[in-house]
């Protein structure tokens, strides 16, 4: 009779491990479909004959540009020329320069001891001869 009680003591001991590897598989199951997975795009990097060269676009998208500088003294300085610009000139020379190029665009860059006033005055000059994108950076 005791080899009987002995034997009961050692099934009770035995875990089941089924249910627990059900709930894994379908956990796993579940992660896997819900999932969200990211398709990583690539750039091209082969190099070009000709790297010396800024591409076609960049050097049209140099032209379209107006560089105007503000000076310490309100000095105006239009794409880099030697001396500065009155503002009564601004109007006719963003003319002369929209002319040359339709697509031009406006690009500010004010001194920090310049003025809020000349730097409205530039703008205004600037959408009165249909500069419609008129930009300002940090010098």
């Amino acid at each position: 009779m005791r080899k009987l009680a002995s034997t009961k003591k050692l099934d009770e001991s035995n875990v089941d491990l089924t249910p627990m590897l059900d709930v894994v598989f379908i956990l796993l199951i579940f992660f896997v479909v819900t999932a969200t997975f990211l398709s990583e795009t690539a750039i091209d990097a082969a190099s070009t004959p000709n790297n010396d060269a800024p591409p076609p676009d960049q050097q049209q998208d140099e032209k379209k540009n107006i560089l105007v500088e503000l000076g310490a003294n309100n000095d105006i300085i239009l794409n880099g020329e030697p001396r500065p610009i009155l503002l009564s000139q601004m109007r006719s020379n963003i003319d002369r320069l929209k002319a040359e190029n339709p697509a031009a665009t406006l690009i500010v860059k004010p001194h920090n001891r310049s003025n809020v006033q000349t730097l409205v005055a530039v703008m205004d000059a600037a959408r009165q001869a249909g500069i419609a994108s008129i930009s300002i950076v940090e010098p």
